[in-house]
């Protein structure tokens, strides 16, 4: 199932790869049981709700993409948690450039960026004014957390996932805080859909690409993730606990580069979709 967050944050499932119905009505009237938020108790409760979904979708009308606003498909998630140095060759092209010798490039660990920065498909990124630093997009497959949990097994982890996503890390190079660096206003976007786990099947044999402006900069396979997803979420919820609708990103591979105004982005991961952004510079 591919879900869509659309216009006036309403829910959709996608029907023909060029409609969305609108399933909105189909999610129970909650109360605050869980959280405000019907999105994470979405998350939280998508195995028993996934039937009444599934016959919304099919009786429901579809409303064409063209003439749907597709937001992110993650709605106030508690944190972002990144995979810093996830890809061999991403930790080669970026050693001596931007990182010293003997930093944390070498290892694998995670890190955390503001919810706040999150946009959606067709949304722009905005650059700040950083001087003579340089700005880069970071292609990545994404996750969403449907059963949160503390230290979840490695043999388990898998089953707290409720689906994937494509997720730009936007990054300012340099010196200082790494959280600080990712987490500016609209250097997250996140999209098209979030699509279950079960229609992905091995999250670790996707094609993931990055164009900017035609001109192909990123293209790998998910599987060369130096550590694996399951070992991912293990390794996290052993530090916080995973709250539904927690989003989870992966690492970039090769191939990032700077960023500049008037930019187009556009990224596509096998199974999932294609997701274009813009960029501009701030104040304009």
């Amino acid at each position: 199932m591919k879900l869509a967050i659309f216009n006036e944050l309403r829910l959709g499932v996608l029907r023909d790869d060029d409609a969305l119905v609108d399933v909105t009505a189909a999610l129970p009237q909650w109360d605050n049981g869980y959280a405000a938020n019907w999105w994470l108790r979405l998350c939280h409760d998508f195995a028993e709700l996934r039937p009444r979904l599934e016959r919304a979708a099919a009786e429901g009308q579809p409303v064409p993409l063209s003439q749907a606003r597709l937001r992110a498909p993650v709605l106030y998630p508690s944190k972002i948690i990144a995979a810093a140095s996830n890809y061999g060759a991403h930790r080669e092209e970026m050693r001596g450039r931007f990182t010293p010798a003997g930093s944390w490039l070498g290892e694998f660990d995670v890190f955390l960026k503001a919810p706040s920065s999150i946009i959606g498909p067709g949304d722009t990124i905005v650059l700040p004014e950083v001087g003579d630093r340089e700005i880069h997009h970071e292609s990545e497959l994404a996750f969403v957390i449907g059963r949160g949990g503390k230290d979840i097994p490695v043999e388990r982890a898998l089953d707290h996932v409720l689906g994937y996503t494509i997720l730009i890390d936007v990054t300012v190079r340099g010196a200082g805080d790494r959280s600080r660096r990712k987490s500016y206003d609209t250097f997250t976007p996140i999209g098209p859909y979030l699509v279950t786990a079960d229609e992905i099947g091995d999250p670790h044999a996707l094609r993931i690409e990055l164009w900017v402006n035609d001109h192909k900069r990123q293209d790998v396979n998910s599987g060369e993730m130096l550590t694996k997803i399951p070992e991912m979420i293990a390794y996290a919820s052993q530090v916080m606990t995973l709250c539904p609708g927690d989003v989870f990103t992966t690492g970039s591979p090769a191939g990032v580069g700077q960023i500049h105004d008037g930019d187009t982005l556009v990224t596509q991961i096998s199974k999932i979709g294609r997701m274009t952004n813009h960029v501009k510079a701030g104040g304009r």
